[in-house]
């Protein structure tokens, strides 16, 4: 095993660490929640400085989710338009406008990928080759309380606790959310992704917490670019959401699933509107309680992360950090909860954005009166009535 040192781009063996030949198509699939949104923002907004160093970031945008997820055969979040063939192949053409110049993607949907046909199609399509595959890991524990909460965010009901105990103690751990070992079985997916590239051009990065700068110093050395060039880029959008608000989320889910409401109206009202809002206006203080994971998870989240700390040390990819990181008990974070009340400000703020995402729809014409009057009419009924009713007012943008 290979045991490097990101920190001062230096390898254990005091060697610096050599960028990838001119000509790499560097692929970085994540997985989620670790550090993939802060390195797209950073690669993204240097983009024109990238290319004066040889390096190009083929993407539009910061992020090209759609492509990807139409690549790997995903659809998209609940209630988004369902990504297509054409998203992926418009995605290729830009890479393969790059000639041959170094480049760069990313997208924690990769690691998404269900299967080695699917890898192997994605690697081939994009240069087969010529492409090197970054693999970025966290310690579980501090990855899953921010995959829950975005999990919450895509519709989820289930309360942490027990959506901890399914996937630590349910087997077969799927439900209620399969994607999540799909994407946080380390090293597995770091196997999947060896056996079609090859173990020579696979790089696991195991990111340390305690050097905010270690990730994209990384990324510096492997496209051979200054250091300093990549900068992060606030993005209030992508902070995770309170203990409080996930709850009001989750028990918003429960109101909306009860009532059978479409999920066009979760993405535009709920997500892209309540939350968003809440999002971009609110900036979670001291007194804002963080979602605590107890410590029977913590300890079985690091005996798993020491199993695949083995594992990845055993498949001959090139490790930039310390594979037992992997495996630490993390006594942040435990504590238990005392209070996680919503402030008012954030609820008001949630709502705004709510009836905001309601009224950019115009009223183009009134529903026909009904033979009951509302007081005749059950609350839920009510609730699916109005749902569906901004819903055609969405759609008549």
């Amino acid at each position: 095993m290979e045991t490097d040192c990101t920190r001062d781009e230096l390898r254990a063996d005091g060697a610096a660490i050599a960028p990838l030949p001119t000509g790499t198509r560097l692929l970085h699939i994540g997985p989620h929640k670790t550090g993939t949104t802060s390195i797209q923002g950073a690669l993204f907004a240097a983009k024109d400085e990238l290319v004066r160093h040889g390096v190009d970031w083929p993407a539009a945008t910061r992020h090209p989710m759609e492509a990807v997820l139409a690549a790997c055969a995903r659809t998209g979040m609940l209630g988004d338009t369902a990504p297509t063939e054409r998203h992926w192949q418009q995605l290729l053409a830009q890479v393969r406008a790059t000639g041959r110049r170094t480049s760069v993607l990313s997208s924690e949907f990769f690691a998404d990928a269900p299967d080695d046909e699917t890898v192997a199609r994605v690697v081939g399509q994009l240069g087969g080759d010529r492409v090197h595959v970054l693999v970025t890991l966290r310690p579980l524990a501090r990855i899953m309380p921010s995959q829950w909460q975005q999990y919450v965010q895509n519709g989820l009901r289930m309360g942490y606790e027990d959506w901890l105990a399914h996937m630590l103690r349910k087997p077969p751990y799927e439900k209620p959310n399969p994607s999540f070992w799909r994407r946080h079985r380390h090293d597995r997916l770091v196997e999947r992704w060896a056996r079609v590239a090859g173990a020579e051009r696979v790089t696991v990065v195991v990111v340390d917490d305690r050097d905010r700068e270690g990730l994209t110093r990384t990324f510096e050395s492997l496209l051979g670019l200054p250091k300093g060039l990549l900068r992060p880029v606030p993005d209030a959008a992508n902070r995770s959401l309170t203990l409080a608000e996930t709850e009001m989320l989750r028990n918003l889910n429960k109101e909306f699933r009860a009532n059978e409401l479409p999920a066009e109206l979760y993405s535009q009202l709920v997500r892209n509107g309540a939350v968003m809002h809440m999002k971009n206006t609110c900036t979670p203080g001291p007194g804002d309680v963080k979602i605590c994971t107890p410590r029977w998870a913590v300890e079985a989240a690091a005996e798993i992360g020491a199993r695949m700390a083995e594992r990845i040390g055993g498949t001959g990819v090139r490790v930039l950090g310390d594979l037992r990181l992997l495996s630490v008990v993390d006594e942040t974070g435990t504590a238990v909860a005392a209070d996680s009340r919503i402030a008012p400000e954030a609820a008001a703020h949630a709502l705004y954005g709510a009836l905001a995402a309601a009224a950019a729809a115009p009223v183009r014409h009134t529903a026909a009166a009904k033979s009951r009057t509302v007081h005749q009419t059950s609350s839920g009924e009510l609730v699916r009535v109005l749902g569906h009713r901004c819903l055609k007012r969405l759609r008549l943008r």
